[in-house]
């Protein structure tokens, strides 16, 4: 194996372990949307913004090499690899994206019923606005 090619590999192998370390780190982030545990939510959001930099960084040493290499075996294993787990991950992304926004909803409607906000909105007969305000929080004193 010649030497771009074995710094090919080697490049390659790194963002093989940079995507895996990123598919735990998304499995770790659903299990924090779903404890509701946000200070952890924002070390590990740190963490993946150090580790998305170091695969973008190295993504642009590893389109710097001949395409040509990129057809041998050991290239091409690795390639094969690494493109699953990046459809892993964006899964688990959009996995995430979807639970976070279900427990931001969560979240706002029991702010909703803490401070007495209308629970239900239909229309009148008349086509009117009707908001039905169940007074299920009056006079609430923290």
């Amino acid at each position: 194996m010649d030497d771009h090619l074995a710094l090919c590999v080697h490049k390659l192998e790194k963002q093989l372990t940079h995507l895996t370390t990123l598919t735990q780190l998304l499995d770790s982030e659903l299990d924090l949307l779903a404890a509701k545990k946000g200070d952890g939510l924002k070390e590990l959001a740190r963490e993946k913004l150090t580790l998305l930099h170091a695969i973008q960084s190295l993504d642009k040493e590893i389109s710097s090499f001949d395409k040509a290499l990129f057809s041998q075996p050991e290239a091409q294993n690795l390639t094969s690899n690494i493109e699953e787990l990046l459809i892993k991950c964006k899964q688990k992304n959009d996995v995430n994206a979807q639970a976070a926004h279900q427990a931001n909803l969560s979240v706002r409607e029991l702010k909703e019923i803490l401070i007495g906000a209308p629970s239900s909105v239909t229309y009148g007969q008349d086509g009117a606005v009707v908001s039905h305000n169940n007074e299920l929080v009056k006079n609430l004193k923290a």
